[in-house]
């Protein structure tokens, strides 16, 4: 794994961070139903990219 690559997966470390626990906010607090299929989706693509880079 290059630099380049390991800066991307810490960046997205703090990403998935940030989406968790907005995540957890917005499932407490049910104003928007697609906030929260919106965030899950987000957070699922974020980990997909670690896993990829991690593989090449």
């Amino acid at each position: 794994m290059d630099k380049k690559a390991k800066k991307r997966i810490d960046l997205l470390h703090k990403k998935i961070n940030d989406l968790q626990q907005r995540l957890a906010g917005a499932r407490k607090q049910m104003d928007d139903p697609s906030e929260v299929t919106q965030l899950e989706s987000e957070l699922a693509a974020a980990q997909q990219e670690i896993e990829k880079l991690k593989s090449s």
